[in-house]
């Protein structure tokens, strides 16, 4: 099968998730990853919990399978070197140290790109390479803190909430894999690479703020609203007597199969209902009527009612359900893949369904240093003598 990015090397100085987050969807696309671990252990994150039962991290397995590991002490100058020659063979560097890191080691932009002019290189971190908070350490949930997502995110009255998962971090790794995509394609048309700064605040306040942007005009702070939307109504989730159930309308013709749902035709011509402005000014009365009616329904009663009227709606299901979901197991969406130790373990599949060229995340992890002799022997030509007095050295 074709790789959409096929021929495409890149180099990795990447870490926990959103910088490995990046170059697994590059691999997974088809590009081949060069991942710089510390010599002897490797990464922290190949020890981050959840563990398999026989010793692999999931996070590392999930954000580093398909690439090719190879080991180097950056700190050490005959290190720095041979990261300098690396340099010179790859299309792409990504790193997503805290700012000035890579300038400390010897190989920020200014040297990487006097070594290699064509290189696509990208930094990822929390607030990015200018401003005030540059330097402040940031892990995802600062990154959400500070984007304005949990200060809209949870109940009115109650503490701020971060979302269930690392978005900050999945925001800045994607975000990356976009420039960067794009910065290949102006590579393309122009034969000249360029410096990538990638934002977590950036990336998830350009998120928050579209649903938000009349504060501008008005300055009222957005209050937190728990499931519903702020632009429309009902949008949600409501409770059923054994579960909850979730519905959306956006437009009057939506609502208006709501009403014949739910047998409430009578207020089809209600005024105070009568386009999605007047509905999220009198969203109480139009979660009344909602709620109302789902008082003594289940889950299954009331989706079908919807569905007969192909009313937006689903179920919440839960994390068990959602893991044997017919529609996410026809999808592949859990593959199997063997692993070095583990051996077999589920993982996610690949969301690039593309009819030439789709994603493929069938592959294992490396191990520590797997592919020091492809990649310094076969890649850079250095000889068994030279790498294993290197080895000795603790170089590589």
């Amino acid at each position: 099968m074709a790789k959409a990015l096929e021929g495409v090397r890149v180099l990795d100085f990447t870490q926990y998730l959103s910088g490995p987050h990046c170059t697994s969807v590059l691999c997974e696309l088809g590009a081949e990853i060069i991942k710089v671990e510390r010599p002897g252990t490797g990464e922290p994150e190949r020890k981050a919990a959840p563990m398999t039962p026989k010793g692999e991290s999931y996070q590392f397995i999930s954000y580093n399978r398909g690439k090719k590991s190879v080991t180097l002490n950056m700190k050490d100058p005959e290190g720095l070197e041979i990261a300098k020659k690396l340099v010179a063979e790859c299309d792409i560097l990504v790193e997503n140290f805290a700012p000035g890191v890579m300038k400390r080691l010897g190989l920020d932009y200014e040297v990487v790109s006097k070594i290699n002019p064509g290189i696509i290189y990208a930094s990822i971190s929390g607030f990015g390479q200018s401003g005030p908070r540059r330097d402040e350490v940031t892990y995802d949930v600062v990154g959400q803190a500070m984007g304005g997502l949990m200060s809209v995110t949870g109940y009115e009255g109650g503490e701020p909430l971060k979302v269930g998962i690392s978005l900050a971090d999945y925001m800045g790794g994607y975000n990356a894999v976009i420039a960067i995509l794009a910065a290949l394609h102006y590579k393309t048309v122009t034969g000249e690479g360029q410096y990538i700064d990638i934002s977590m605040q950036d990336g998830i306040w350009a998120m928050v703020f579209p649903d938000r942007a009349d504060y501008f005009d008005t300055l009222i702070p957005p209050k937190r609203i728990g499931n519903r939307l702020s632009s429309s109504a009902p949008f949600g989730s409501y409770k059923a007597k054994d579960g909850y159930v979730v519905v959306c309308t956006i437009t009057d013709d939506q609502w208006q199969n709501v009403l014949k749902a739910i047998g409430r035709e009578d207020l089809s011509a209600d005024e105070r209902f009568a386009t999605r402005v007047l509905r999220t000014k009198h969203m109480a009365e139009v979660e009344s009527v909602l709620n109302e009616w789902l008082q003594d329904k289940t889950v299954e009663e009331a989706l079908a009612a919807f569905r007969k009227y192909q009313v937006p709606s689903s179920p919440v299901p839960t994390f068990e359900q959602v893991a044997n979901d017919p529609q996410i197991l026809h999808r592949e969406m859990i593959i199997e893949v063997e692993q070095p130790l583990s051996g077999k373990v589920k993982v996610s599949g690949s969301v690039y369904k593309m009819s030439k060229t789709p994603g493929n995340r069938k592959y294992s992890i490396p191990l520590v240093g797997q592919h020091n002799e492809e990649i310094y022997g076969g890649l850079l030509g250095l000889d068994k003598q030279e790498r294993e007095r290197l080895a000795a050295k603790g170089t590589i």
